[in-house]
């Protein structure tokens, strides 16, 4: 049913209607979850062997180095080649670190703010106000390294492609804009996947700022939920093709590929950028966790095992994302009050409700025992200027668990839609 097409009188019934079953709803005592993209219990226990590994006496790498021991900052050599193919990124510079791609990008950002990057003038903090360039919808966690660290965000439109080209191409042009942030394949949360053309066009760009830095976090890149999803073309060599090998900073991680918290993250790029950041990291750090990367270098041995792997995970995965276009299909398909992304691949799925009603269906689904991400959070400063915009994360609940909250959640999103229509008086 679609409200916007209802009398005024109809739209008053409707919404009586609605109330009555939002009250069972509420008395049904739900507590359940979509905010963030964690991995269910049964994708973490496909790799459940890394438990025992690497084994009794073999804390020996391919190399011959004692994994117990000091050293080894760029991390092991048979991990890096094993994640070399996914993140389009050559073994040599490929660096292997801790358990947290995010912690790895807020390392590249603060080292910008006080030190300086390659082909810059100066550290960001002695440019005046700098800024850096926010996809939206985006990931939230992106946004907060810069609120934290005062660089101003300028929102970008999301495309079924990718950023706004156009628009990101004007901005670079002055000198304050720094650097933009980049889910290129599977993005967050739309599921969006960079086309070549995209791609082409932010490695070729002409910049103002010669410190400028494309943060490519790769963080779905093996993340797929079935044959032929698309993969993004290679950035790292279209940039330095188009002149421009300091461009890209590629990050990457296994939290959502064997434990989260416990995984291996990753940073690539020019020979340069590597050395830059090894060069700040080896004055906090003597070496990484190197146990922990041998045992996921023989858990995931090389690429074909990791493609493998994968694959289990999207036997897990793919069920969850037919259910949410199934339920929501099924009560707003065709309502004229919302729409939603049908991802090939990641965590998440981007619901677009009536403007204006977002944080009102946010905070329904609250009382009624069902937590979502906050409204705006998927904007800088937490800041959705149309209010409509909800990040949905459906990878951690049981099947039964989901179906009830994405029922609740389509209950929520028709209330709050027929309230707004009401209120605005539509129609007369």
């Amino acid at each position: 049913m679609d409200p916007t097409t209802l009398t005024y009188t109809e739209l008053s019934e409707r919404l009586t209607a609605l109330r009555e079953e939002y009250a069972g709803l509420k008395d049904r005592g739900l507590h359940l979850d979509l905010t963030r993209g964690k991995p269910s219990a049964g994708q973490l226990e496909l790799s459940r062997p890394l438990l025992d590994l690497p084994g009794e006496g073999g804390h020996t790498a391919q190399d011959g180095t004692d994994t117990r021991n000091y050293g080894g900052l760029q991390g092991l050599p048979e991990l890096r080649a094993a994640f070399s193919e996914a993140l389009q990124v050559p073994v040599e510079r490929l660096v292997a670190f801790g358990n947290s791609s995010l912690e790895l990008m807020y390392e590249a950002v603060v080292d910008a703010v006080l030190f300086g990057l390659p082909g810059g003038s100066a550290p960001w903090s002695r440019q005046g106000r700098t800024a850096m360039l926010c996809p939206v919808p985006g990931y939230d966690r992106h946004f907060a390294v810069c609120e934290k660290l005062g660089i101003d965000m300028i929102p970008v439109a999301m495309t079924a492609d990718g950023p706004d080209m156009d628009e990101v191409e004007r901005l670079v042009t002055e000198e304050r804009v720094k650097g933009i942030w980049c889910v290129p394949r599977f993005s967050n949360p739309t599921g969006a996947v960079y086309t070549p053309e995209t791609v082409r066009r932010l490695a070729a760009m002409e910049t103002a700022a010669g410190d400028f830095r494309v943060f490519w976090d790769n963080a779905y890149a093996v993340h797929h939920l079935g044959e032929g999803a698309p993969r993004p073309a290679d950035i790292l060599s279209l940039s330095a093709e188009y002149g421009h090998p300091d461009r890209v900073f590629v990050f990457g991680s296994t939290s959502k590929i064997t434990m989260a918290g416990s995984g291996v993250a990753f940073f690539g790029s020019s020979h340069a950028n590597v050395s830059w950041l090894l060069g700040h990291l080896s004055r906090r750090t003597i070496g990484p966790d190197k146990v922990n990367q041998l045992r996921h270098a023989r858990f995931l041995p090389d690429a074909e095992a990791v493609r493998a792997h994968m694959e289990r995970h999207a036997e897990l995965l793919r069920p969850r994302f037919e259910l949410v276009h199934t339920v929501l299909d099924k009560r707003l398909g065709g309502s004229g009050v919302a729409s939603w992304t049908r991802p090939r691949g990641g965590y998440f799925v981007s619901l677009d409700v009536l403007g204006g009603c977002a944080a009102r269906v946010v905070g329904l689904a609250k009382e009624a025992g069902i937590a979502l991400t906050p409204a705006g959070a998927t904007f800088p400063y937490g800041k959705d200027p149309q209010d409509r915009n909800i990040r949905l994360a459906p990878s951690y609940p049981r099947l039964d668990e989901l179906r009830d909250a994405l029922e609740g959640l389509a209950l929520c999103v028709e209330l709050a839609a027929t309230e707004r229509l009401l209120a605005a008086g539509h129609p007369a």
